[in-house]
């Protein structure tokens, strides 16, 4: 090994020394850096600059939770409830072909009876007692299958929560009663129309003046599949699909009739919606019908 030089041994005290100061410098930094991590409080100000310049909070109505005890959730509901001044919507409803589907039991093929109820359709059989007709000196006893269109129950559960419901059916209600207590186990209808409040007209019977339901035609909507029943009021029904046990796949209460329902009764009044989306005027005057018939309660004629 070669030996030290007099330059070696006059600079490595030096050395030392340098090494010596940076070793103090670093462990004094190290020390106030651990400080930092291990107290918060230290860099408070910066952390609170960071929030105010990023952070956005969330506006009430985007609270995931809100308990009803919460004078924000009351406050919101009295605001809605001060702003919401439309009258309720009434929601006329036809029975047959439109929420149920019903057969005489005597005259039902088995055939469509096992497709209906292996398809999945809810169903009973119900004893409609006749009040004028007799057999044998009894009153006469019709036996009858009913099928439900699919989803019955949750639409008039969700239709009953933003609108007055009123069935409206040309049946005699020896029939019509009975098979209404099943499907409406939870009293959601307000009232029910049977046979007897039908009118007549020179284009057909048994038709359904909604003004016996509501004085409010700007309020007022019918679903019925027979568009016939209300021909004196055109531009407040809505159309619908018929329903038969050969159908158990159908999806218009739900998919399309419960929506659109939804939809017109946040506006004034239903029938500029109503016109727009079904132009039923057009579709009556078409088959012979002018405009005439209708009632008073309709909009002005364009000018």
């Amino acid at each position: 090994m070669a030996e030290l030089t007099q330059t070696d041994l006059v600079y490595s005290p030096r050395w030392n020394v340098l090494v010596n100061w940076l070793d103090f410098f670093y462990q004094f930094f190290l020390k106030i850096l651990r400080a930092f991590a291990h107290n918060p409080l230290l860099y408070a100000s910066y952390s609170t600059k960071a929030i105010a310049d990023g952070f956005k909070p969330l506006s009430v109505i985007e609270l995931p939770e809100i308990t009803a005890e919460s004078p924000i959730a009351v406050e919101i509901a009295s605001e809605v409830g001060e702003v919401s001044s439309i009258q309720r919507l009434t929601v006329v409803l036809d029975l047959d072909e439109t929420l149920v589907s019903a057969y005489e039991t005597s005259s039902l093929s088995a055939a469509l009876r096992t497709q209906a109820i292996e398809a999945g359709l809810k169903w009973f059989e119900l004893e409609c007692i006749s009040s004028t007709k007799e057999c044998k000196g009894k009153p006469k006893i019709n036996y009858v299958t009913v099928f439900e269109r699919p989803g019955l129950h949750e639409f008039l559960e969700q239709l009953s929560q933003f609108a007055h419901l009123i069935l409206f059916t040309a049946g005699l209600e020896d029939y019509a009663r009975p098979l209404v207590d099943r499907i409406d186990a939870k009293n959601v209808l307000r009232d029910r129309l049977y046979r007897p409040s039908t009118v007549s007209t020179q284009y057909g019977d048994h038709v359904k003046d909604l003004l016996s339901a509501s004085k409010n035609m700007h309020r007022t909507v019918i679903v019925d599949n027979n568009p016939y029943s209300f021909v004196l009021q055109p531009l407040n029904g809505i159309p619908c699909v018929p329903f038969s046990a050969e159908q158990p796949h159908d999806t218009q209460l739900l998919d399309f009739i419960l929506p659109l329902l939804k939809q017109v009764s946040e506006v004034e009044d239903v029938r500029p919606a109503l016109y727009e989306r079904f132009h039923m005027p057009e579709w009556f005057e078409k088959h012979g019908i002018p405009r005439s018939c209708w009632t008073s309660s309709q909009l002005p004629e364009p000018k």
